[in-house]
């Protein structure tokens, strides 16, 4: 079954990066809603 975690770690990895691009995304988004203020 070592597929299964080498899937399992493959998918983790993949929804970290997901979450981080996400999460830099929202943090420039309201860098500039601050500057435009």
């Amino acid at each position: 079954m070592w597929y299964f975690a080498w899937i399992l770690g493959l998918g983790l990895a993949l929804l970290l990066s997901v979450l981080a691009n996400l999460y830099g995304d929202a943090r420039e988004a309201r860098a500039v809603v601050r500057e435009g203020d």
